[in-house]
């Protein structure tokens, strides 16, 4: 499936590539397909040919869906949820000291000490926090001070922001000198061996998470706000039902669009690319968002959102964001 991704967004106005359910004339058909995600959705009359995406990859059937712009969901709006809350729920706003704010995911333990959970942007300021830095309940956006310090970042995956996929030939003009004579040498010699300048290989990400360790544990809640409590985890599959409990949007549900996902996601500092993401059917989040855990209708966890568009929202798979932070 990566690898036809890959393929796929270097396509003009591709950004998200996953394996989900064929649509036709808006009835799903049941039949598994990879769906590829364009910022606008355009006649086929209108693409150049290297811009048009197959009917079918591999005998596997594709299905184009327009999905907008991917951006990792800063604030925009506020709700109920932005107020101080001691003890804090997940749901609520929160975010380091230098950004706007974001949604305070879960508690989670980490060699069984009780950690907050959240996105890398919402925690640790899109790699420029350092460990130790203050986080705020409710977040500065929504009014938080030094007085609302909840919490201090502990732990971070960075982000790696880079180059799009797969990786442009190189524009070095000293490697194209060395590469064009070892080439004509092996002409002359009768060598079949040629070599490419290629650019450095993107880096790609699979989660935005942080974790902030709580002042005081008895600061911070086990429940999720309007949700209650996490029964466990579990892995998500197509059209599985979900649910999150988010800063700006509250309370509510989609499901599962598509999942095996590749998606390049807008950030203030860039764009990064993430691979083995979830996507949902339905926006499901705005911006604030960021942070929120997302769970099954029984209220097992899934994974963590961090981004989205007018029409989708990307979560991280739990399972990696567990391997990521080593948590319990």
């Amino acid at each position: 499936m990566n690898d036809a991704a890959k393929k796929l967004l270097k396509k003009e106005n591709v950004v998200l590539v996953g394996l989900g359910k064929k649509t036709t004339a808006g009835v799903n058909t049941g039949r598994y397909a990879i769906v590829v995600g364009v910022t606008k959705k355009l006649p086929v009359q209108i693409l150049s040919r290297k811009n048009v995406v197959p009917t079918k990859i591999k005998g596997v059937e594709t299905d184009v869906i327009e999905v907008g712009e991917i951006k990792a969901l800063n604030a925009q709006d506020a709700s109920d949820h932005k107020i101080k809350y001691r003890p804090a729920p997940g749901g609520v706003s929160i975010g380091h000291k230098d950004i706007t704010c974001g949604t305070l995911g879960m508690v989670v333990k980490r060699n069984g000490v009780r950690q907050i959970l959240s996105n890398n942007h919402v925690l640790a300021h899109e790699n420029k926090a350092s460990i130790g830095d203050p986080v705020y309940q409710p977040g500065v956006y929504d009014g938080g001070t030094a007085e609302d310090e909840i919490a201090r970042l502990s732990e971070f995956v960075p982000i790696e922001f880079g180059s799009p996929i797969p990786p442009p030939p190189s524009d070095c003009p000293i490697a194209k000198i060395v590469i064009s004579l070892f080439n004509f040498s092996a002409r002359v010699f009768g060598r079949k061996t040629r070599l490419r300048a290629v650019a450095p290989k993107a880096i790609v990400n699979t989660v935005d998470c942080a974790l902030a360790k709580p002042n005081k544990d008895k600061d911070v809640l086990t429940s999720i706000l309007e949700i209650g409590e996490p029964s466990g985890t579990t892995e998500a599959d197509v059209g599985m039902k979900i649910k999150k409990s988010g800063r700006t949007s509250g309370l509510n549900s989609s499901e599962i669009a598509l999942i095996d996902a590749v998606a390049n996601v807008g950030y203030g500092s860039g764009t990064a690319i993430f691979e083995d993401q979830l996507v949902t059917s339905t926006p499901m989040a705005q911006g604030g968002d960021s942070g929120s855990a997302v769970l099954t209708e029984d209220n097992k966890v899934v994974g963590l959102l961090f981004a989205g568009s007018d029409t989708v929202a990307i979560i991280n798979k739990f399972s990696n964001v567990k391997v990521a932070l080593s948590l319990d």
